[in-house]
């Protein structure tokens, strides 16, 4: 749906965007992250032809986005971060309003307009004046006017940003409807946990560059290998210290009671190495298992620039 390469944007002397390379797969809902001025809100406002690049590549649904933005329009619904002041509307006439801007009248337009209300949970609210609407009502409100021309793509900037957690949750469940309904979705968001929770996939910009991509099973699987291996003891705790203080992969260790947590650099087949050098050393284990890592290490992980320093052993 979504193919991005070497895309670049510079702002003065400053890189907004260094290269990046992004693909969106059809039917993705992807979580677009990265720290503050890493260039998401660049990258966004170049898919939506708001902002042309320097250079790069970026094609939307096989068509190039860059040579002819005008024919995005109708691929592209866009929520940004903020709601835009519409003061004397009702709900009903502010559906109607954006219908129109697609050709949409009469029957047609009220029929779309109230599905769409219907999905978000306004469908009571149509005789309300938008301005007397809530904050997280006004989102909800604004996802389904980006939905009223039923578009390929839908692009989201922050679109939780200061809503409660009530709202938050409610939100989460339309995106996670939006998914089943195989919309393509691109969403901005510094809420990694909800991202890692209805994500199809992921992408990580750092200092306008792509770090990493790829499905959200396939980027877990990886955050696993690099998460704390846990190691519970039945009997003979002093022999596993023992092994492990000498095994060349350990790097630190944290010992609560019988459960060991170990940094451990080595992969799948090292770990069953060190397993069976455990029970070869008569060590009885009820655990040993990776700890299952979040998209939050990850992230800290890759946008940290900070070396941290290695401590041999911790007893608690």
């Amino acid at each position: 749906m979504v193919k991005i390469e070497g895309l670049k944007r510079m702002y003065g002397r400053v890189a907004a965007l260094d290269g990046l390379d992004m693909h969106v797969r059809d039917g993705a809902l992807y979580g677009f992250v990265g720290p503050n001025g890493a260039g998401k809100t660049t990258t966004i406002k170049i898919l939506t032809g708001l902002l042309v690049p320097d250079e790069g590549k970026v094609e939307i649904g096989g068509e190039d986005a860059v040579k002819d933005p005008g024919r995005m329009v109708d691929k592209i619904g866009y929520v940004p971060d903020f709601f835009g002041v519409y003061d004397n509307l009702k709900v009903s006439e502010y559906m109607e309003l954006f219908a129109s801007c697609y050709g949409l009248t009469g029957l047609t337009a009220r029929k779309r307009s109230m599905e769409l209300l219907g999905q978000v949970g306004l469908e009571e609210k149509t005789d309300y004046y938008v301005d007397g609407l809530s904050r997280g009502m006004k989102q909800r409100l604004c996802l389904a006017r980006a939905l009223i021309h039923d578009p390929q793509l839908l692009i989201m900037d922050e679109p939780t940003s200061g809503l409660d957690p009530r709202t938050r949750y409610e939100f989460k469940e339309i995106l996670k409807d939006l998914r089943d309904q195989e919309k393509t979705v691109v969403i901005s968001s510094h809420l990694l946990s909800e991202l890692s929770e209805i994500c199809t996939d992921i992408g990580i910009v750092e200092q306008g560059k792509m770090v990493l991509e790829g499905t959200m099973d396939h980027i877990l699987n990886q955050i696993n290998v690099q998460s704390p291996l846990r190691i519970s003891v039945y009997q003979g705790r002093e022999q596993a210290l023992k092994i492990l203080r000498s095994h060349p992969y350990v790097e630190t260790m944290t010992i609560r009671h019988n459960d060991i947590m170990l940094n451990f650099t080595g992969d799948k087949e090292d770990e069953a190495a060190l397993l069976q050098q455990l029970i070869d050393g008569g060590v009885q284990l009820c655990g040993f298992m990776r700890e299952r890592g979040n998209l939050e290490s990850v992230f800290m992980q890759i946008t940290s620039h900070e070396e941290e320093g290695k401590v041999l052993i911790h007893e608690n």
